[in-house]
């Protein structure tokens, strides 16, 4: 019989935690920081998954969990175990996935003749906080990437992410017949 695996470890009580491979660093760490924000992005991308939305938006919504599990692994993994990192790429083909599934939005959705506020359908405003959490996880992950190295494909998709969400919110307000909110100035 398999042993069960517990959630608490209790080695974090002194404000530290462990990186794959075994170093251990500060809660606070901006490797933390960066990992800890892609896992509150997908768990926001895991919530609009649970609205009722198109059914391919939401396919690709799951293979975009996964990939951003991947990125979390990826960023947890202390740089002394590299060829591990190895094992668990972002991939250029989930890049292009992205910009293929925008380019797809863009053939129904109206032009953008101005700046349009957050909001619409309780989904597409939900995808605009997933877009803000997204910019937020590639400011920590870029700052990290001045103190180590980072795969660059993977702040390539992050910041494709956010696009992608962004015109996704547009495209379920669209489907939902939600008129989008223009910006005005001055108001």
């Amino acid at each position: 019989m398999e042993k069960e695996v517990r959630v608490y470890t209790k080695t974090g009580d002194d404000g530290t935690t462990g990186l794959i491979g075994g170093a251990r660093v500060k809660k606070y760490n901006i490797r933390l920081e960066s990992y800890g924000t892609v896992d509150e992005l997908n768990s926001h991308v895991g919530l609009i998954v649970a609205m009722d939305i198109d059914e391919k938006a939401k396919e690709v919504l799951k293979h975009i969990q996964c990939v951003l599990f991947t990125i979390g692994a990826q960023l947890a993994t202390d740089d002394s175990v590299s060829e591990f990192k190895k094992q668990i790429p972002c991939k250029t083909e989930d890049i292009e996935m992205l910009e293929k599934e925008m380019d797809q939005m863009f053939e129904v959705l109206p032009k953008l003749n101005s700046f349009i506020l957050p909001g619409g359908s309780i989904a597409a405003a939900h995808t605009q906080i997933a877009r803000t959490v997204c910019r937020r996880a590639e400011r920590r992950i870029i700052e990290l990437s001045e103190q180590n190295e980072v795969n660059k494909n993977l702040v390539k998709f992050i910041n494709r992410l956010s696009d992608y969400l962004f015109v996704l919110g547009r495209k379920i307000s669209f489907d939902e017949n939600v008129p989008e909110t223009q910006w005005k100035s001055g108001v």
